[in-house]
């Protein structure tokens, strides 16, 4: 089949228009079947994901496209005219050169992708945007997920873009400022009584039960993941079109680590990009770190814990793709370590002191992991280095709320003002 063959053939009598995607293989032995919203491979019972016949990509085109992911609509399994219909057009966000931190790192240079700029503040804007498109290509009708905040705020603002309805599942312990930015939509939203594991659980039994429900982390899942190539792709041509020789990524469930090394891959293999090695680094919390544990200990199996951490985001204590993260990480030279909550803190107002930005908890792990491994020698000090900041910090106040605040509380007055400062 040739990349000008964009119409897919999953059935007697069902075409599918998913761009230069062709088919789905399965992780563990390569096993493929035809497009479909399926997530597990009928043979292997593996996770599914996407394969493709890419053709000819030149950059030009791609710079000639829109400022959103959908400039890299040749490389997603979406339609041919997914920028067409309403969106929330994620995507193209900024990447800070960090001086002020590096220096204070003691590293050469520091590259940050601040992902705060997407339309819901995190980085599953793009996620949620290929799992939307695709999701109409199959003829669902209502956009749903289980979430940890992130997430849920995504599948809300999209579903409401796009004139869907939509069923939003939390855990009751959600931060605040997530669930009212989530309700705020105006769509279904649901607290569960549970951690995200038991919230996770809960979607694939509604999934079977609602065939026109399109969970975007279950059942089009593999379309769903692929969103997070987008930041893979951005961070190259940002660059000037090579790939970073360190990269550091969070792992919630672990999918965003894997297809960041994916889309390195598919840049490489398409000739966007010179064939460079990347070393890339996973970031844990120490409350749930089943992954960083069973890195650490040497394992391939990575035992499921109970989360108990500030970091929300990443309180995924069963991550689906955690042994995948393992293979990429330890291919790639790279190391997953885990940081305490004092250390998140810490990360975020390091971050916020030196570069101005304001992470949410899943950036203070990145940073302080980042910080943790180049303390122990494990992130190369004269290497260029890139952090993943998917989330603002204004949706986690209360992570800082005790820590931070007016340095003094004055009258309206020159003197009382310097004499608060010392001066």
């Amino acid at each position: 089949m040739t990349a000008a063959a964009h119409t897919q053939t999953t059935g007697a009598n069902k075409t599918y228009d998913l761009g230069n995607a062709v088919e789905l293989v399965s992780k563990e032995e390569g096993h493929r079947q035809p497009l479909a919203p399926e997530f597990v491979s009928l043979e292997d019972f593996s996770p599914l994901e996407v394969a493709y016949d890419f053709g000819r990509i030149r950059r030009e085109d791609i710079e000639a496209g829109p400022r959103s992911i959908w400039r890299y609509k040749q490389l997603l399994p979406v339609p041919t005219n997914v920028d067409e219909h309403p969106n929330t057009e994620p995507g193209c966000t900024r990447l800070v050169r960090a001086d002020r931190l590096a220096k204070a790192l003691g590293v050469k240079r520091i590259w940050i992708k601040d992902d705060t700029g997407n339309p819901t503040h995190s980085f599953k804007d793009r996620v949620v945007a290929v799992a939307l498109a695709a999701a109409r290509e199959f003829g669902f009708k209502v956009l749903a997920c289980p979430s940890t905040g992130n997430l849920a705020n995504a599948v809300a603002a999209a579903a409401a873009r796009a004139g869907w309805d939509s069923v939003v599942l939390v855990p009751s312990t959600l931060e605040r400022a997530k669930i009212l930015m989530s309700a705020v939509y105006d769509g279904s939203l649901l607290a569960v009584d549970g951690n995200y594991d038991d919230v996770n659980r809960l979607a694939t039994e509604l999934a079977a039960e609602h065939e026109d429900w399109a969970f975007v982390n279950v059942n089009v899942r593999p379309y769903y993941s692929e969103g997070s190539k987008t930041l893979a792709f951005e961070v190259a041509e940002q660059l000037g079109w090579r790939i970073p020789e360190q990269i550091v990524v969070p792992i919630a469930s672990g999918s965003q680590l894997t297809k960041v090394d994916k889309g390195f891959r598919e840049l490489t293999q398409v000739g966007l990009v010179e064939d460079s090695p990347v070393r890339i680094f996973g970031a844990q919390a120490s409350g749930c770190s089943p992954v960083a544990t069973a890195f650490k200990e040497g394992n391939d199996v990575v035992q499921p814990v109970r989360p108990d951490t500030i970091a929300r985001s990443l309180a995924i204590g069963a991550p689906a793709d955690g042994p995948y993260v393992l293979d990429v990480v330890r291919r790639t030279n790279g190391a997953i370590e885990d940081v305490t909550d004092e250390e998140v803190v810490e990360g975020i107002r390091l971050l916020a002191r030196t570069e101005g930005i304001f992470a949410e908890t899943a950036g203070g792990v990145t940073v302080a992991t980042a910080k943790k491994l180049i303390e122990a020698g494990k992130i190369d000090p004269d290497q260029e280095t890139v952090l993943l900041i998917t989330g603002d910090g204004l949706k986690t106040l209360d992570a800082v709320q005790d820590k931070v605040g007016p340095k003094a509380t004055v009258a309206p007055s020159t003197e009382a003002v310097n004499t608060a400062l010392g001066l």
